[in-house]
C-alpha cells in the first residue's frame, strides 16, 4: 500500500485519525501519507445581504497550508521511518472532490476521523465522514474519536448474503485482505430467519468460495438490531476492524439511519472499513 490519504479539518478527531494512519503506515510499510484540507471559499451573491465576513482566497489558502504545516510538525515525532508526510490544500467541498483527490494522489486508502462530536452518533447521522463514505470509490477507514491504533489482525466482515457475486467488490476486497492478512470472521445478523430465503445457503457458499484462501470463519447471530449485533460481536471477538460493503438499499443504509444509531454501543473503539461495490 503506497499512499494513504487523510482528510483533515484540524480537529482532535482529525489528529486522532492521522495518528491512526501513521500506525497503519508502519504496519503496511506505506510510502506516503497525504494530509488533505479542503477549505470552502464563501462567494457573495449579488444584491443579497450577508453577515458572513468575506475572506480573501489567498489568505484562506495560506491559513490552510499553515494549519497543515503545524499538523506535520506535531505528527513528525510519530512518523515511521521511510514514510513521507505531505500537505495538500484546495478550495473544494470535501465530498465532491474526494474521488478526484484520490485519483490525483493515487491513494490506496482514505483514513478519516469523526467530526462534530466525540461519539459514533455524529458520524452516523451526518458528517463529513459519512459524506466521504458515500461519494468515494476508494476504500475508507473511519476512525472513532476514542480509537487508538492496534495492528489489524482480526477483521469482522458484516455480510447479508444477498446477491453476493453482483454486490461484492472482490478485487479490492482481496487486495485489502492480502495486505492485512487478517483472521477473517464473516458475520450475518438476522432475527427469526426473517431474511433467510431459498437462495441463502447458495449465497453463503458463493461467498465462502470467493474467500477461498483466506480461511473465513462464518457466524450467524440472532439479533433484533443489526448494528447492535455487529458491535456486540466485534467487541466480543476483540476485532481490530469492522468491514462493510455499502449499498444504497441494504446493510449500509440501515446502519446510517438515525433510528439505528441510538442503539449503538457508543464506547466502541473499533474503526470501520467501507469498500464500495
Amino acid at each position: 500500500m503506497k499512499t494513504i490519504l487523510v482528510p483533515t479539518d484540524f480537529s482532535e478527531a482529525a489528529y486522532n485519525a492521522a495518528r491512526y494512519a501513521l500506525g497503519l503506515a508502519r504496519q503496511l510499510q506505506t510510502a506516503r501519507i497525504v494530509l488533505y484540507h479542503a477549505y470552502e471559499l464563501i462567494v457573495p451573491i449579488p444584491d443579497i445581504p450577508t453577515t458572513v465576513p468575506m475572506v480573501n482566497s489567498d489568505e484562506l489558502r495560506a491559513a490552510s497550508l499553515e494549519g497543515l504545516e503545524k499538523m506535520i510538525r506535531e505528527l513528525s515525532p510519530l512518523l515511521p521511518e521511510n514514510v513521507q508526510l505531505e500537505p495538500r490544500a484546495e478550495n473544494h467541498l470535501l465530498p465532491a472532490n474526494i474521488n478526484q483527490m484520490c485519483k490525483q494522489e493515487q491513494a490506496d486508502l482514505v483514513v478519516m476521523g469523526i467530526t462534530g462530536g466525540s461519539q459514533l452518533e455524529e458520524m452516523l447521522i451526518g458528517s463529513n465522514a459519512v459524506d466521504v463514505l458515500k461519494h468515494t470509490s476508494c476504500p475508507v477507514i473511519v476512525v472513532p474519536s476514542d480509537a487508538r491504533f492496534t495492528a489489524i489482525r482480526k477483521v469482522v466482515f458484516a455480510a447479508d448474503f444477498h446477491k453476493i457475486v453482483a454486490h461484492t467488490p472482490i478485487t479490492p476486497l482481496k487486495k485489502l485482505l492480502d495486505t492485512f492478512k487478517p483472521e477473517l470472521h464473516v458475520l450475518n445478523i438476522d432475527h427469526d430467519n426473517k431474511n433467510f430465503n431459498p437462495d441463502t445457503p447458495y449465497e453463503t457458499l458463493l461467498l465462502d468460495t470467493l474467500l477461498e484462501g483466506y480461511n473465513p470463519q462464518f457466524h450467524f447471530v440472532d439479533s433484533t438490531n443489526v448494528v447492535q449485533g455487529i458491535m456486540d460481536f466485534a467487541e466480543k471477538e476483540r476485532a481490530d476492524l469492522i468491514l462493510i460493503i455499502p449499498r444504497k438499499h441494504g446493510l449500509f443504509e440501515n446502519i446510517f439511519k438515525r433510528s439505528r444509531t441510538t442503539q449503538l454501543a457508543f464506547h466502541s473503539h473499533i474503526p470501520l472499513l467501507a469498500i464500495h461495490e
